[in-house]
């Protein structure tokens, strides 16, 4: 009987195949009915709809990989793994956070029904997606997530997806994007050596109205009007060396050297006010030595712009300009007086207080100053500019408040141009005699504004060359100001 049963049973599946094979066909057959009944908009409008699908989840995959990007910068975002309901997770999450995903499209020829006819589409793609099997949601490797992420695994064994445990960090820059934050916002902190070697020359043309002679009645001048004009170029080259201490904090010390050239054209030579002379004066010493300190107080992020404050000292190193005594150059011409020495600094000692702003988005940069400048009272034994005059007494220059902002743009991974606006505002210097009080200079009050434009390009990976012009767009700024900066980190 055992024998029997074993037998019959071999023969009974033989027999099955051709009534399977009936079976599959007969449903392939109406399959393709079924297909060909549908109409053509019927076709279109669910496959519209099937796309519809699929790109709004893959609309919630490209969110997830932009918050695993910004989770492994450190910038806080939530990344894989994230709990339900933050803005990380997609509208249909999976385990892992990430959106179901959806089954690839079949290639069904026009006329064949698709694999599992009974989706009711052109494609044979489901309207409703299903879920994925079960062991798509879990994995026995060790080296991906269960959302095929990588996985990150610490010294002690536990593994994370990759991001979760890296510290927060500035976002990643160009080369031609850390020039820009270098030049317009503040020095490196991370432990590197810097010697910026600049170049610069700054233009000034003045030209004033000069009267000798008295009125007559209130009313009529007599005596003779003279244009004055003074054309003067001052050349330095300064050597900024700069060095992190910190993460956070860096120092620096900027010593100048100055080369000054004054042309000064007077009317009036031989008594014809329309009669010019001219007469030049040169000069070159250090300017004024400054060094400064600078603090990190926010790291950019990817909401938050990074926050540098300094503060910064100048000591009065270069030539005075008080006590300079002026004298008639041309015997021909008194109307034609000059300093027999230009001034290289100052005279002061200065304190400058600033913040700076800088935001980074790719591959624009937006950044803003804003400082505060405080000139020490100092006691000169002699500031008249007369000959054989003596005049003791204590000058107070104005401090200056000044402030600006600008955007740069990295056209390349090297190359970025910038533009800025800038102006400084001082108030009228005093002077006070011993034992007197304060007196305001007239016409000391100044306010200076210029447009700068830069260029920046990296040569390598430790030199940099800066170039940039700067147009005065009031009196008492300088006609421009040009200058070439190769800083080199070592």
């Amino acid at each position: 009987m055992t024998r029997l049963s074993s037998i019959r049973a071999p023969r009974m599946a033989l027999a099955a195949i051709p009534a399977a094979a009936m079976l599959f066909a007969f449903s392939q057959g109406a399959a393709a009915q079924a297909l060909a009944q549908q109409s053509v908009e019927d076709r279109l409008n669910t496959l519209m709809r099937v796309v519809d699908e699929q790109q709004r989840q893959i609309h919630s995959l490209e969110r997830q990989v932009t918050d695993l990007e910004m989770s492994q910068r450190g910038r806080g975002i939530p990344g894989a793994g994230a709990p339900a309901g933050s803005e990380a997770v997609a509208e249909q999450p999976g385990a892992d956070g990430l959106p179901m995903p959806l089954p690839p499209l079949a290639q069904v020829n026009p006329g064949t029904p698709a694999p599992g006819g009974n989706t009711g589409t052109a494609t044979g793609v489901p309207v409703n997606p299903p879920p994925p099997d079960g062991s798509s949601g879990s994995s026995g490797n060790s080296g991906s997530s269960a959302g095929g992420l990588p996985q990150a695994t610490d010294g002690s064994g536990r593994s994370g997806t990759v991001g979760q445990t890296q510290q927060a960090a500035e976002p990643t820059r160009t080369q031609a994007e850390q020039a820009v934050v270098q030049r317009e916002h503040a020095p490196l902190f991370d432990h590197k050596l810097t010697m910026d070697l600049g170049f610069s020359d700054t233009y000034y043309d003045r030209r004033q109205l000069q009267l000798s002679g008295f009125l007559a009645l209130d009313a009529i001048f007599l005596g003779n009007i003279n244009l004055g004009q003074t054309k003067s170029h001052q050349v330095m080259a300064d050597l900024d060396t700069r060095y992190g201490l910190t993460d956070r904090i860096s120092v620096d010390v900027d010593v100048p050297y100055v080369y000054r050239h004054s042309n000064f054209i007077v009317g009036g030579a031989g008594g014809a006010a329309s009669t010019l002379s001219d007469a030049s004066v040169s000069s070159n010493a250090i300017g004024d030595v400054n060094f400064g300190i600078y603090y990190q107080f926010l790291k950019e992020t990817n909401s938050m712009p990074d926050v540098v404050g300094s503060l910064r000292f100048k000591a009065p190193t270069g030539t005075s300009p008080f006590g300079q005594k002026v004298v008639q150059i041309d015997a021909n011409n008194t109307n034609l007086v000059a300093p027999t020495e230009l001034p290289t600094g100052t005279g002061f000692w200065s304190v400058t207080a600033g913040v700076s702003v800088l935001k980074t988005y790719d591959p624009v940069v937006l950044f803003g100053s804003l400082s505060y400048t405080y000139n020490i009272a100092r006691s000169f034994a002699d500031i008249s500019s007369v000959q054989g005059q003596t005049e003791p007494a204590t000058v107070k220059l104005g401090d200056v408040v000044q402030f600006g902002g600008g955007v740069a743009l990295a056209f390349s991974d090297k190359d970025s141009a910038s533009i800025s606006f800038t102006m400084a505002l001082e108030p009228e210097s005093k002077t006070r005699a011993p034992g007197g009080s304060y007196s305001k200079v007239p016409g000391s009050e100044t306010t200076a504004a210029a447009m700068n434009f830069g260029l920046n390009h990296v040569v390598n990976k430790h030199l940099t060359i800066n170039g940039s012009v700067s147009v005065g767009m009031t009196p008492d700024a300088p006609n421009f100001v040009v200058g070439v900066r190769f800083p080199y980190t070592f």
